[in-house]
């Protein structure tokens, strides 16, 4: 990677030709294929004790190409049958470092289509891609340029549920240089009646993508549920009428979160947000589907990459922790702080206290006292699995 350039990804979407879609349909099931196997060998051998490798699941690639009933695989490229070997060491890596469950079998239904291109597996000449196997340049939709002189990296071909084909390309981007230093610090406390309220006051709408489309999603929903089980033509469409919506609603999300974080992290130095744990709290019936719609994980991750990439920087403050409680003008904490209480007044000082900017003041105040003394806040996340480095688990034992 060139000195001082990020790697960043940039994702188009692109129509393929009839040809293609065969081509890159093939590789999607060779790829899957090849997977499970090889998930499947490396069980077996761990149910042994025994060391399975990326290098020995490539030496047997080798040997299933050779064989009656596998020769197919030897039909496409080979460079996404490499790739899967090795994002399958991949996640062997983490599950022994127990930053990821047990790597599961993918599914023709339910996995997600895709296929890795490394430099040998694709063309890139004059602003068109062309991928192995295949003789035409992929028709690519450039909604954006690419940097000056871009030379991708990796390429990652994909088709969604709602069946749109999407190609991914990484490049350096110098244009990704660390902003220049403010004093600007800002606490960020989520929720769901404002998605975000800040330390200054500002309230940021939740504009609860979900429900907009709730009632368009629920009839496709429930046209889906009456088509007979099975891959027939009718119920595929109406698979297919469900996804579409779930995709819309998916896109607005992403496209609102990148133009809040972006801004934030334009504005502030310093961002101060609380440690949730977010796959705990969906459990709360009433509130899942809420929580999940805000996406406060996604909005975190967005937040936390930014920030590397421009020299700002994220503190998390342990969740515990009592933002909502504590009076940020004389540091009296109050004994009850359910939920409907959205205003509040100190017994002890007398602030009245909207509770999401008292609660926001308090993180930012938490937040600043680290770089002082570290206490009760968590680095950002720096693992696959999301854990804090202050709660690294004991590794497990490979065999």
């Amino acid at each position: 990677m060139t000195a001082n350039h990020a790697k960043r990804a940039f994702k188009y979407r692109f129509y393929p030709t009839d040809a293609q879609v065969a081509e890159l349909s093939r590789t999607f099931g060779c790829v899957r294929k090849v997977y499970n196997l090889a998930l499947a060998a490396r069980t077996e051998a761990w149910a042994r004790q025994e060391r399975v490798n990326y290098n020995a699941t490539s030496a047997m690639l080798t040997a299933w190409k050779k064989t009656e009933e596998l020769a197919f695989l030897g039909d496409v490229s080979s460079v996404p049958l490499q790739q899967t070997l090795r994002h399958l060491q991949t996640a062997f890596t983490n599950f022994f470092a127990r930053r990821a469950k047990y790597p599961r079998f993918k599914s023709r239904k339910k996995s997600r289509k895709s296929a890795e291109y490394t430099t040998s597996g694709f063309r890139f000449r004059d602003g068109k891609l062309t991928l192995a196997k295949m003789t035409d340049p992929l028709g690519i939709v450039w909604s954006r340029p690419l940097p000056d002189r871009a030379k991708p990296s990796t390429v990652t071909v994909s088709q969604d549920a709602a069946g749109r084909w999407f190609v991914s390309l990484l490049c350096d981007d110098p244009s990704v240089q660390p902003l220049p230093a403010t004093d600007s610090a800002v606490g960020i406390d989520v929720g769901l009646t404002h998605l975000l309220t800040l330390s200054t006051g500002e309230k940021i709408a939740n504009p609860r993508h979900e429900r907009r489309d709730r009632t368009r999603l629920a009839r496709a929903q429930r046209s889906l549920a009456h088509k007979a089980k099975g891959d027939g033509a009718n119920r595929r469409k109406a698979r297919t009428r469900v996804a579409k919506i779930h995709a819309r609603i998916t896109d607005r999300r992403r496209d609102h979160l990148h133009k809040l974080t972006t801004r934030l992290v334009r504005e502030n130095q310093t961002l101060v947000i609380e440690d949730l744990t977010v796959r705990n709290m969906v459990r709360n019936r009433r509130l899942a589907r809420a929580i999940s719609d805000a996406a406060w994980a996604q909005f975190r991750s967005l937040l936390e990459y930014k920030a590397a990439w421009y020299g700002r920087e994220v503190i998390a403050v342990d969740r515990f922790f009592p933002s909502s409680k504590l009076c940020s003008a004389c540091g009296a904490l109050a004994e009850r702080m359910p939920l409907s209480v959205r205003a509040w007044t100190c017994d002890n000082c007398g602030t009245a206290h909207d509770r999401d900017v008292n609660a926001a003041n308090n993180l930012l105040a938490a937040g600043l006292a680290v770089t002082v003394c570290g206490a009760g806040v968590r680095p950002q996340r720096s693992t696959p699995g999301g854990q804090s480095a202050t709660k690294q688990k004991t590794p497990r034992r490979e065999p």
